[in-house]
């Protein structure tokens, strides 16, 4: 059988699927590569500076990248691609950012012309103080600043000039939990914290850590904090990821209830470990005003700052972290992807990936369920599809957004699995109220009162309901371990993050049969289908397949099935 790869001269990859090697090339291109798009036959992948960039800080190799390539390559690969893999690898520790003894900031490189090429480019200059053939002298106050500035010239700069320790906190992690589980970290977990912290060294100490969900990104956390053992500050998505966090804290380490501090909406309390929400630090009495709480991040000598969810972080918070570059700091997410394309400043200011690890071998190995992603596409009723003709492109989407006949599918699905724990998840708040006034399921949406949400999630949990309707409320940070059948109903354009988020809301590892099914109700040639192609390419690149049904023809099969049981 012929090779899976095509390498191309403008630098993009045709990846065959129905080959005997796919998965083994997808292995290693995935690591390198961005998957563009992913139909049933050829797969495309995109080698861009950033993804060369990613791979060279997590210790990949230019050798490898080619050798992996020609290992799989139906024909010769491109020269071209070649030298700019080479040069691109070469560029991440080209020049470095270190700190000299008096204190100075300053970018060196041992290729010692290159330095008065960067010193005399436009975009540099506002953020040094001199050049000479050695170095560059940076102003202390633009650590962040000036690695935005290199990054966007094409030249990712190693950060190498250490951090302030902060205030001392030391901690253990327990052996045993409070609800009497042996506890440990797994070797993944273990393995990304020491990738991150890197013995102490200034190479490390900044960074991303990229595990699905239900793969326990938490207790990364919680084991660089151990690490570092200096006060930490914890940034996180809403109040309940607040909530969650700190009963992790307190159930698998000896941290007292007393030194934990909650900075939200609600309450304003700082301690030894803080966690925040972004929207608290992104408030402000006016538009256009300062921002009220970015006190928060001088409160203390923090040691360590967590941004959970980095691919959400709010632009101001950016802003604020390019000042904080002192300060060891880890982003954990499920993805780097982001929609605002603003994955460059997260490489620069957060720090690059320090581990990845693909979904699918943690599948593998039973740390998270096995998932089966299914497409159903919906027909629309003639009247519809006419309105649907003569809308704009935005009220196209809502239109098949919220195609009434997709009543039909998540009728089907339910009666499929009445006995599982099952998650009916949307964007619109209309069409989820509809849905459970229908089947009369209690809904979760931004509105619902704190309270509330937390007694619903916990009667899903003891199985007291076996069913909720959540709005994207529920696109992180929800820990419902027995959720095992998801039905997005709608979603917010072509957004890969926000598929990778609600699959992992049921890949958490269950205790009997240990998968998982993740429905998308996709109405039939319209523009939802093609945003739904652009959102299944993050899990397609982690190795999922999408199974694709008509409506009619689901049905069928279940009614099909039904009948063979019965007989």
């Amino acid at each position: 059988m012929s090779k899976p790869l095509i390498v191309q001269s403008d630098k993009t990859m045709l990846l065959e699927v129905d080959n005997s090697e796919f998965e083994a090339c997808r292995e290693i291109i995935s690591r390198f590569a961005e998957l563009e798009k992913s139909p049933e036959y050829l797969h495309t992948y995109r080698i861009s500076p950033l993804s060369l960039w990613n791979a060279a800080s997590s210790k990949m190799t230019a050798d490898e990248i080619v050798e992996g390539m020609q290992k799989y390559a139906r024909y010769d690969v491109p020269k071209n691609v070649i030298n700019e893999i080479r040069e691109q690898i070469s560029r991440y520790g080209k020049v470095k950012l270190v700190k000299e003894e008096t204190g100075d900031l300053v970018i060196v490189s041992h290729e010692k012309g290159f330095l008065q090429e960067i010193g005399a480019h436009r975009a540099v200059q506002p953020f040094i103080e001199s050049v000479t053939p050695e170095k560059i002298l940076v102003k202390k106050e633009y650590r962040g600043h000036i690695k935005q500035a290199l990054i966007k010239i094409g030249f990712p700069v190693e950060d190498l000039a250490g951090y302030d320790e902060g205030n001392k906190y030391a901690f253990n992690l327990k052996a045993t939990s409070n609800t009497g589980t042996k506890f440990g970290m797994r070797d993944y977990q273990r393995a990304s914290v020491e990738a991150f912290h890197s013995g102490g060294r200034n190479d490390g100490g900044s960074g991303v850590v990229v595990l699905p969900c239900g793969a326990g990104k938490t207790i990364v956390g919680m084991g660089v904090m151990q690490i570092v053992g200096a006060e930490t500050l914890i940034l996180v998505t809403n109040t309940l990821s607040i909530r969650q966090w700190k009963n992790e804290i307190l159930d698998k380490t000896d941290i007292p209830e007393s030194d934990i501090g909650e900075y939200s909406g609600e309450v304003k309390d700082i301690k030894p470990i803080t966690i925040a929400t972004y929207n608290i630090l992104t408030h402000r009495k006016k538009k256009g005003g300062d921002f009220t709480h970015f006190h928060l991040f001088s409160a203390k000598n923090w040691g360590l700052i967590v941004y959970d969810e980095v691919h959400l972080l709010p632009a101001p918070v950016f802003r604020m972290t390019s000042e904080l570059q002192s300060k060891r700091r880890l982003g954990l997410t499920a993805t780097l992807v982001r929609e605002d394309g603003l994955e460059e400043d997260v490489f620069s200011l957060i720090g690059p990936k320090k581990y990845d690890v693909p979904w699918k071998e943690l599948e593998a190995k039973s740390w998270i369920a096995e998932a089966k992603c299914v497409e159903i596409r919906i027909p629309m009723e003639e009247d519809l599809r006419l309105k649907y003709s003569v809308a704009d492109d935005r009220e196209k989407f809502r239109l098949a957004s919220e195609n009434p006949e997709k009543m039909r599918g998540i009728r089907a699905i339910i009666k499929k699995h009445q006995n599982s724990h099952l998650l009916v998840i949307g964007q619109y708040i209309n069409q989820l109220e509809e849905i459970s006034r229908t089947f009369e399921i209690p809904l979760i949406t931004g509105k619902t009162p704190l309270g509330e949400r937390q007694e619903l999630y916990q009667a899903f949990r003891s199985g007291e309901i076996r069913q909720l309707v959540v709005s994207k409320v529920a696109n992180f940070s929800i820990d419902l371990p027995d959720a095992n059948i998801a039905i997005q109903v709608s979603g917010t354009f072509g957004s890969r993050q926000e598929e990778a988020q609600r699959l992992g809301r049921i890949l958490r590892p269950k205790s009997k049969d240990n998968t998982a099914i993740f429905y998308s109700l996709i109405s039939r040639d319209t523009n939802e289908e093609r945003f739904g192609q652009n959102r299944q390419l993050f899990l397609t690149e982690q190795g999922y397949e999408y199974q694709i049904y008509i409506l009619d023809q689901f049905i069928q099969d279940q009614e099909d099935n039904a009948e063979a049981v019965t007989v």
